[in-house]
Order: C-alpha cells, then sequence, then structure tokens
C-alpha cells in the first residue's frame, strides 16, 4: 500500500493559482510610488506573474538563476514574488535601507542578474552600479511614460510584461528547489544569505494562516506594513492568497497618516514592528481618531511594549499578537495566541502573558539551554539560548560550508528566553545586548519596555557598559516625547515598580534619537559607540 495518494509538489505557484481560481476578484490595493492609489486582484496578479515568468524566460533566466528586486509593498512586488520563481528562477528581495557596501556585497554574493527596482530608488542602484559584478540589465518598475533618464541598460516594467501573450505555464521542478533569498542584516559581520525553497515557503504560509497564528479567512483584508523585502515578509506575501484574503498594500509611504488612511479602507489584520504603532498611536490620540475595521495588529521585529499592547486593546478595541522569529525561520516562529488556560487567568495576568511572544505552532520546536547545552527547565524564570528547528528553519547560509544548525537539526537563535509551563517564550535579550552585572543576568528589553510606561518617553534603549567592579551596569538612552525630557527621578520611579534595586540603570541619558538598523530595529552596537564617542563615563555608584 505504498503511494496510493496523489504526490504534489508544493510549489509556491500553487497559491497563487488557488486564489485566481477560487478568489478571482478580491481587491488587492496598492499604493504605488510612481502613480498612486490603484486596485487589482487575484485573477490579475496571478496573469500578469505568467506575463513576468514568461518575459523572464524569454531572457534566458531559469532554473537557479537569481533576480534581485529592490521595490516597496506593491501590487508589482506580488507579481514579482510569484513570477520570478514562476520562471524557475530565485527571487532575491532587496533591503534599500542597507548601506551601499552591504548591498553590493549581497548582490554579487548571491549573484544577481537581473535587478527590479522602484523609480524612487533607482538613484541607489545608479551609485552602486560600477561595484556590480553579475548583473545584467535593470527593469524599472514603471511604465513608459514614467520611464526615467538613467545610464544604466534599463527598460521599463510595463512594457516588458505587456510584449508578453500570458500563454506561458509555471516551470515544473521539486518542491526544494530554491524559490527566494532573503540576507540577514550583518550587524557583526557581512550578511547571511538564508535561502527558502517553495516547500519551506508554502509550509510555512499553511502554518501562518491557523486560528492561533495570523487566523486569516478569506473575509479579511490584510496590510503588511512590514516591507515585503525584510524577512520573508512575515509570509504574508503567500498566506493571504492562500485563504483568498483581500491585501492593501502601502508602498513607500508608511507616516500615520497615510497609513490610518489605507487602515481605513476595511482593513481587518495588519503587521509591523512596534516604532510604527508607536507613532500610529500618538497620531491617533492626538487627532482624536478611531479604527473603524482593525480587528487583530500583530507586532514583532522586537519587544512589544506593555503599554502599546494596552492601548490597542483597551481604547481601540484591537487584539494584539506578539509574535517571533528571524530571517533564518521563514521568519515567524511563535505568535502570542491564548491557550484555555490563559483565557481563564485574570485580565492582568493575560497581559502578563501578551509581553510573552507566545507559543510555537505545529512545524517549529524550541529549546532553551545553558552555555554548555544542557535543557533548562520551563518554569518561566530560568533563562537560557533559544534554539529552534522545523521544516522551514534554516540548515546551511548561502555558499557557506559550514552548517548553520548542529546535528540534530537545532539552530542557535542568538536569543536569550524563558519559557513557562503552558510553552509561552519570553525573549529577555539578544545574547549579544544582555546586561551581565556582578554575574547575573538584567534584562535591556525588560528595561527599555518598562521605559516606555512613563508618559514623556518616546524611545528608550538599555545598553551595559564597562565597570570596573560589577563588569557591566546598565545606562538607559531616552528619546523624550516632549521638549523637556521627564525627570530621572519620576522615571526610576516607573522603573522600580518591576525591577530590583540592584537592576535599576546607574544613568538615564537623553538623546535627541536613538541609532536604528536598516530593519527598524535599535543598534545597541553604534549606541555603545555613540556614547564612547561622547566620552561617556558612568557615574559613581555607591
Amino acid at each position: 500500500m505504498h503511494q496510493l495518494m496523489q504526490h504534489t509538489p508544493l510549489r509556491i505557484g500553487r497559491i497563487i493559482d488557488h486564489a485566481a481560481r477560487f478568489h478571482p476578484n478580491r481587491p488587492v490595493i496598492s499604493r504605488r510610488p510612481d502613480d498612486g492609489l490603484c486596485e487589482t486582484s487575484w485573477w490579475v496578479i496571478r496573469a500578469r506573474a505568467l506575463h513576468v515568468a514568461q518575459a523572464l524566460a524569454a531572457m534566458g533566466l531559469g532554473r537557479g538563476d537569481v533576480v534581485g528586486v529592490m521595490g516597496w509593498n506593491t501590487d508589482r512586488m506580488l507579481e514579482l514574488w510569484y513570477g520570478v520563481p514562476g520562471a524557475g528562477a530565485v527571487l532575491h528581495t532587496l533591503n534599500p535601507r542597507l548601506f551601499d557596501d552591504q548591498l553590493v556585497y549581497i548582490i554579487n554574493h548571491a549573484g544577481d542578474r537581473l535587478l527590479f527596482v522602484d523609480t524612487d530608488l533607482l538613484p541607489i542602484v545608479e551609485r552602486i552600479w560600477p561595484r556590480l559584478e553579475t548583473v545584467e540589465q535593470v527593469i524599472v518598475l514603471t511604465d513608459a511614460e514614467r520611464m526615467p533618464e538613467t545610464p544604466l541598460p534599463a527598460r521599463d516594467y510595463e512594457g516588458m510584461v505587456l510584449e508578453q501573450d500570458g500563454d506561458f505555464d509555471w516551470v515544473a521542478g521539486d518542491e526544494t528547489d530554491a524559490c527566494g533569498i532573503c540576507y540577514t542584516s550583518g550587524t557583526t559581520g557581512n550578511p547571511k544569505g538564508v535561502v527558502y525553497t517553495h516547500r519551506s515557503n508554502t509550509l510555512h504560509a499553511m502554518t501562518m494562516i491557523t486560528p492561533d497564528m495570523l487566523g486569516l479567512r478569506a473575509a479579511d483584508r490584510v496590510m503588511p506594513v512590514v516591507p515585503l523585502f525584510h524577512a520573508n515578509g512575515w509570509s504574508i506575501g503567500y498566506a493571504a492568497p492562500m485563504t483568498g484574503a483581500s491585501m492593501v498594500l502601502p508602498g513607500r509611504d508608511l507616516s500615520p497618516a497615510a497609513l490610518y488612511e489605507l487602515l481605513e479602507m476595511g482593513v481587518t489584520v495588519t503587521a509591523a514592528v512596534p516604532t510604527i504603532w508607536l507613532m500610529l498611536l500618538a497620531h491617533l490620540d492626538k487627532a482624536g481618531l478611531r479604527l473603524s475595521s482593525l480587528k487583530r495588529v500583530v507586532i514583532g521585529g522586537s519587544s512589544c511594549p506593555r503599554a502599546v499592547i494596552e492601548r490597542f486593546q483597551d481604547h481601540y478595541g484591537v487584539q494584539v499578537l506578539h509574535a517571533w522569529g528571524m530571517t533564518e525561520m521563514s521568519p515567524v516562529g511563535t505568535i502570542c495566541s491564548f491557550k484555555p488556560e490563559i483565557e481563564a487567568m485574570a485580565p492582568e495576568a493575560r497581559l502578563d502573558i501578551q509581553e510573552t511572544v507566545g507559543h510555537p505552532p505545529f512545524g517549529v520546536d524550541l529549546r532553551i539551554t545553558d552555555d554548555e547545552g544542557e535543557p533548562l527547565p520551563w518554569d518561566g524564570q530560568t533563562q537560557g539560548r533559544l534554539w529552534a528547528r522545523g521544516a522551514s528553519v534554516v540548515e546551511r547560509y548561502l555558499h557557506d560550508e559550514a552548517a548553520a544548525s548542529d546535528p540534530a537539526g537545532w539552530f542557535d537563535t542568538g536569543d536569550v528566553a524563558t519559557m513557562d509551563p503552558h510553552g509561552y517564550v519570553r525573549i529577555t535579550d539578544r545574547s549579544k545586548d544582555i546586561i551581565k552585572s556582578g554575574g547575573e543576568w538584567i534584562s535591556s528589553i525588560e528595561l527599555e519596555n518598562a521605559a516606555l510606561a512613563h508618559p514623556d518617553v518616546a524611545e528608550a534603549a538599555a545598553v551595559g557598559m564597562p565597570h570596573e567592579k560589577w563588569g557591566e551596569r546598565p545606562v538607559l538612552v531616552v528619546v523624550p516625547r516632549a521638549e523637556a525630557p521627564p525627570e530621572p527621578a519620576t522615571l526610576l520611579e516607573v522603573l522600580a515598580r518591576r525591577f530590583a534595586q540592584w537592576q535599576l540603570p546607574d544613568d538615564i541619558v537623553f538623546v535627541s534619537e536613538i541609532p536604528h538598523t536598516a530593519t527598524g530595529k535599535i543598534s545597541k552596537l553604534q549606541l555603545r559607540q555613540q556614547l564612547a564617542g561622547m566620552g561617556y563615563v558612568l557615574p559613581a555608584r555607591s
């Protein structure tokens, strides 16, 4: 009784095929950088993606060839999302916020043969063009009428698409074929390439749509504020059409006013990093606005402050789903939905749980260990190194001979975490950022989130600074919300509600801005360098 069921390779073309066949007219609304707001559908997205695949095949690109894409969240990006792998090629999403040297490195390292680029990002490519070793041509995501002048070997996207007749089938292949590439941010060295397969992306999307994850339905309208070029777009570009959900794509303008306008177009689910939601909430509060359709907001990328969770839920009636993951995990590893044991808790206790990043779905396995690799208890208190394994977790980085995972398949995430008896994970720090004072660990993330409970704090970052006696002591760097910064004493009072005296920062430093990485996370490395460049010295501590 072997192989009595059909063998259907898990290739992502089947996702858009399903959406176009069973949800053909579901709206896909996007704001393009070249011609503003437009509306299309899953049927049209698929049809134009076939044109893209046909055009690539006519150019001689196919199985294993890498195609770079530097663009914002628009309908054209979705067409490439499916059209490039549909030609058998590999979609390499490029983050335009990276430094030139990093972009040059990853384009050359991946071996991109072709670049698709939005009009406003073309100057970046022009600037780095002399250093690109493998790129043959640039396709600008616009039409002939709006095509900018450029010295590059370039042409317009719409012309390329319309030249094809669309009489084309997705290139067949194995489900383990490469489908896409995303690079890590490279904060501790050169960025590393994570290669996703058709199988891993399909399985990850199937996981994402389940009720305890995003819980997507055809009736939903999803707006990914997180860029599709960042960490596989949190898989939303696959999950939405898999369920037939409608999509709203915000393009490059992520200002609170622009996002609010799009949210009010019937969006029920949205996703972004905490910084975006802090700005949106401030805008809503100042303007006295309400959210008429939004039901769920997914917050990941960095730890979500309790104050943000409370404001969304108590004032706007929007459920917060705190999430965690990595580029290496496709990327989502946990989401904080409620198990029955959590639903039964009192409201304040449930909020405590929502400060965790939740529990993993089927397909993701997690554990915490000490530095020697010995398993640690799931008591919600013991901190350890967080490891992950699963069908959508990296095994090896692009062009690396050494495995990224150990022989048993466990990948060291680089995060420090606790796990409670119900399997809920609390990220207490990155292993390189945790503050080690007198042999004890102090979570910089928890200090930062506690500081954000003060009404006059707009942003906060905690770092460890060298100390002769204790090794390190915490310093809290604060961006004040108003012109006058909060009194340090009142801020310490807020922190003292959640921390022991020895865990409180030795100093509070006020700055106009805190440095961030290209993916929007606080750069602790740059912040320490900034403090050192200021000649900062810890104050005397009794």
